[in-house]
């Protein structure tokens, strides 16, 4: 703990790490809490997965064709607004199975990926990172991004807090009372799918949605009001990112890794305190 202190104040990459936690803990809090209470944690783990192509197709094109400005994550965020749309229009308007078009998207999102990286010259170190995580390469440009995301999120949460509580609710109340859920539907899932890409940076592809869902998951046990979970989700959130990094810093672990056991564990005690007496929220579908 003294180290990493000591270090925190002397290192920029370390405090570029400490400012990235805390605000893709301020997204995945407001944004979570919509991904739980719809019930498209699904989605939102298909759409983390449906970004490696993009990632890898960014990367084979910047090394191949030199072009030093494209960098991954403007392939993963292409992707994901894709992904997002294609399987909310999908779901909407077409008589496909959901289930079905999600599990071709993240099968083929995945195989796409890895082709490219195959292809890719050099050693992608930098897509290894998006993959498992790495919160200490998170750069300056990586911070501004999360923090426009953060002041869209919050802005789009005030602005309709109402139209899409309605549409995560009851959607069919919310089409006679003549609101556009098909729009707020995609606004959620785009919301999403930014969310997803911006995070991987913290937590990495393959254990995103764990930072997505189990702060809501946790904070819904103990509140029963959507804004509370919310802010509750911000703060546990906050909590997990950081004392990962520093448990994971003096060992040398994957904080990544280190912060969604964090999470795992306060959750399976949430669950085990609650076997024992009643639980303080009644609103027990939110899990």
């Amino acid at each position: 703990m003294s180290a990493f202190l000591k270090d925190l104040v002397e290192l920029p990459f370390l405090q570029n790490a400490v400012l990235a936690g805390i605000l893709c803990s301020i997204a995945s809090g407001i944004v979570g809490t919509y991904v739980v209470l719809r019930r498209i944690t699904y989605i939102a783990a298909a759409i983390s997965h449906c970004i490696l192509g993009g990632l890898g197709a960014a990367r084979y094109f910047a090394v191949v064709y030199e072009l030093p400005w494209l960098r991954p994550i403007y392939g993963a965020i292409i992707t994901a607004l894709a992904a997002a749309l294609t399987i909310g229009i999908i779901s909407l308007k077409a008589k496909e199975r959901e289930d079905t078009v999600i599990s071709a998207l993240w099968a083929v999102g995945m195989a796409v990926g890895v082709l490219f990286i195959f292809k890719t010259p050099g050693y992608n170190e930098d897509l290894m990172s998006y993959l498992f995580g790495n919160i200490l390469m998170v750069s300056r440009e990586d911070l501004l991004l999360i923090g426009i995301l953060d002041i869209i999120v919050i802005i789009l949460t005030l602005v309709f807090y109402n139209q899409t509580m309605a549409v995560c609710f009851d959607e069919e109340f919310a089409r006679t009372r003549g609101m556009a859920v098909e729009f707020y539907y995609l606004l959620l899932l785009c919301l999403t799918a930014m969310t997803v890409v911006l995070t991987v940076s913290v937590v990495g592809i393959i254990m995103v949605i764990a930072l997505l869902s189990l702060p809501v998951a946790i904070a819904s046990r103990f509140f029963d009001r959507v804004w509370k979970i919310m802010a509750a989700s911000i703060g546990l959130g906050v909590f997990f990112t950081l004392a990962g990094l520093v448990i994971s810093y003096t060992p040398n672990l994957p904080s990544g890794a280190v912060t969604i056991v964090l999470a795992g564990l306060t959750y399976l005690a949430t669950l085990f305190m609650s076997t024992m007496k009643k639980p303080i929220s009644k609103n027990a579908d939110l899990q």
